[in-house]
């Protein structure tokens, strides 16, 4: 939706206020002040064991107003949007931000009109029967419990929310976006003999009510009952260090944390990631790919815009194994002398936006994935992992991987659980030897937790990298 009197009307304000209040928050100085309002409704539902667990509905509502007056930024904000309110607000963050003497310098550059729109919906939540909620979870549980006899408890969640932002800064630059979220996840807890395990199987999309459907229960149904009696039988094997075989899809976490976190401007611009010193430079062997992307149709991380106002595009930090952009929000974009790239994000109008990660991901290489896993003599093969520790300075990472394969002579033989991979980012970029043709983005229900929480998502094709350590016995 770009319906700009919809916009001004949900919100309560006119263009004029919008200029009063920028004009307003500069008042004692500053190079450049925005406005984030913000409409969004929050619906949830559990069930659990058949019976529903919890649910609820909350609406979040308000205005957040900056200044960035050289290296100091004034941020408040209301939770209405009655003018004499939001003119408190303006005059705090204007107040926080007082101080540097006449004007930094630094220029912060018009963004541009948006180009996409990438996610229509069919179904708006706020407007769907809500009543069709319930029978789809008990659908979803149904068809997990006719999978496997050895479930003992199935909990079914979904969640939606529908955000409603307008954006206006001292640019002139007015911005509006409508944003869908729909996901849900299913968690079933299996038990033989005196063991029991669980597993989680998710989907989140930005979309509207079109998301529910019975073909949805079934695909959770099934990859939450697969591979079960692995799972049962895994070991944990003897630790050291080997080559690793990461699966296409959810393993590209491990991307995100590792090397994803270090190209965000803020810390390179701080000197704190490891690769603050290497735009430019090879990270990795020629013929790879990193993109941080906003432009996904209906993906999770997809922005039309970001929270400053900046439209989404596809930004290549890695391209053909050379660094070559951070990742940038509108303050390192003009401490760097570069465009934003629409990763400005914050969680909502109470935070100050950061640079964050979209959907995160390696593109397609030219090896068959068989090929890839019959080269290896010795190693795991790995595509789920969890409670990951990463060190931005140093690039050195741990990861908790919930299961996998010992690859002995070319082959997947016994399944393994309950072992960590330990590595350094840019030493494991250095080190893959092949990638794979299949790139595969995981639409689960991801989300990053940088100071703030938002919607992400990730994907990896198969990549080996030739040596990590395995923590194991």
């Amino acid at each position: 939706m770009n319906d700009k009197t919809y916009y001004l009307n949900t919100f309560k304000v006119t263009e004029c206020q919008l200029r009063k209040l920028v004009e307003t928050a500069l008042s004692r100085g500053g190079d450049y002040a925005d406005l984030y309002f913000e409409n969004t409704s929050f619906f949830n539902l559990l069930l659990k064991d058949s019976e529903v667990s919890s649910g609820g509905f909350h609406t979040d509502f308000g205005v957040g107003i900056r200044v960035l007056n050289g290296e100091k930024t004034g941020y408040a904000y209301s939770e209405n949007t009655d003018m004499p309110d939001m003119l408190k607000a303006a005059e705090a963050a204007s107040a926080i931000a007082s101080g540097q003497s006449g004007r930094s310098g630094l220029h912060y550059a018009r963004a541009g009109v948006m180009k996409l729109d990438l996610y229509p919906q069919q179904e708006d939540w706020r407007l769907s029967d809500a009543s069709a909620f319930l029978p789809f979870l008990k659908t979803v549980e149904q068809e997990v419990l006719s999978r496997d006899s050895r479930i003992v408890k199935v909990m079914a969640r979904l969640s939606d929310s529908v955000c409603e932002v307008l954006m206006y800064n001292s640019l002139g630059e007015l911005a509006m976006d409508s944003r869908p979220m729909g996901s849900v996840t299913v968690t079933a807890v299996f038990r033989q003999g005196e063991a029991t395990i669980d597993k989680s199987a998710s989907r989140s999309f930005r979309i509207g009510a079109e998301l529910i459907s019975g073909a949805l229960a079934k695909e959770l149904a099934e990859e939450v009952t697969r591979g079960i009696d692995e799972r049962f039988a895994a070991k944990r094997p003897k630790g050291g260090q080997m080559s690793v075989v990461m699966g296409a899809g959810a393993s590209g976490i491990l991307l995100h944390e590792a090397m994803g976190h270090a190209f965000e401007a803020d810390f390179n611009r701080k000197g704190q990631s490891i690769f603050s010193d290497k735009m430019g430079t090879r990270v990795c062997p020629e013929g790879i790919n990193v993109v941080d992307d906003g432009t996904l149709m209906n993906n999770r991380g997809a922005g039309n815009y970001d929270d400053e106002g900046v439209p989404g595009e596809k930004t290549y930090m890695v391209k053909d194994g050379i660094l070559c952009s951070y990742l940038h929000d509108r303050i390192s974009a003009s401490r760097y002398g570069v465009p934003p790239t629409g990763n400005g994000r914050r969680e909502n109008f109470r935070y100050n936006p950061i640079p964050r990660m979209r959907a995160t991901y390696m593109e397609s290489g030219n090896a068959e994935p068989e090929g890839i896993i019959a080269s290896v003599k010795k190693g795991i093969y790995v595509d789920e992992f969890s409670n990951g520790q990463v060190k931005i300075g140093e690039g050195d990472f741990t990861f908790f991987v919930k299961n996998g394969f010992l690859i002995e002579n070319g082959r997947l033989t016994a399944p393994v659980k309950d072992i960590n991979i330990i590595g350094n980012g840019p030493e494991a970029l250095a080190d893959i030897t092949a990638v794979g043709n299949d790139l595969k983005i995981d639409n689960g229900t991801w989300t990053c937790g940088k100071e703030q929480s938002v919607p992400v998502s990730c994907g990896m094709p198969t990549v080996l990298v030739n040596r990590l350590t395995v923590g194991g016995e």
